[in-house]
């Protein structure tokens, strides 16, 4: 892969934080995997179920937003839309567990991170523009000990053209200067284009399959770069 010459210093990095900085998304996959294997369905296969599944995080999502409370709601009304059999207190507890593992694991910083950070901070204004339940986002920035690299911390309810608007201008910033850093071509790279920023899609092979989309052309007088892993960013900028 053909990098650019480094951007001059003096730009803004906006910065997905979960499967951009950590990893998020596999977490999340393992307790699937076992709600999955717990309901056992006999009529549909693990595809189907999974599909279903897909269907229902939608629906919470619209509903309730981002979130592990959202995602345990969504696992209790998949249980309720494919079991005969009712969701009991007991069925209810179990279902919920599966996601335990999601708020216990450790921030596994992605490879580059921990190196390349420090060195943009040096150079460029970062912000972090994470979308999810900023409660639990806070939490994570704290334990990744990543916050004092960033200037501010943005957490909309989504991140479309208009909250990438809304940030350019709160902090007084230019688009020909401004970047959003991110795996998803949902949220991080297709509004970004959209309002107008330079968009960097780095590349995660579980991003949320929610979040896929075919990635936008840039515009003339737009950068889109396409990386492999967080190191090639720090090539770049």
């Amino acid at each position: 892969m053909d990098l650019p010459s480094r951007f001059e210093p003096g730009q803004t990095l906006l910065l997905d934080a979960d499967d951009t900085l950590w990893e998020n998304n596999i977490y999340f996959e393992r307790a699937i995997a076992a709600f999955i294997s717990y309901l056992n369905h006999h009529a549909y296969t693990r595809e189907e179920v999974r599909s279903v599944l897909n269907e229902v995080e939608r629906e919470t999502v619209r509903e309730r937003g981002y979130g592990l409370a959202s995602f345990q709601h969504s696992l209790v009304r998949c249980f309720e839309r494919l079991s005969p059999e009712p969701v009991t207190a007991e069925k209810h507890e179990r279902i919920v567990s599966f996601s335990h593992c999601i708020s216990e694991h450790e921030i596994e910083l992605l490879p580059g991170v921990a190196e390349v950070l420090p060195a943009l901070a040096s150079r460029h204004r970062l912000i972090l523009m994470t979308k999810g339940n900023e409660v639990e986002q806070a939490d994570k920035l704290a334990r990744s000990r990543l916050a004092h690299h960033f200037t501010a911390v943005e957490v909309p309810r989504e991140k479309d053209p208009d909250a990438y608007h809304a940030v350019c201008r709160k902090y007084e910033l230019t688009p020909h200067t401004t970047w959003m850093i991110g795996n998803s071509p949902k949220s991080d790279i297709n509004p970004a284009l959209a309002a107008g920023l330079h968009a960097v899609f780095i590349h995660h092979p579980h991003t949320w399959v929610l979040e896929h989309e075919v990635v936008d052309t840039a515009h003339d007088g737009q950068h889109l770069l396409e990386l492999d892993g967080f190191t090639d960013l720090g090539m770049c900028f």
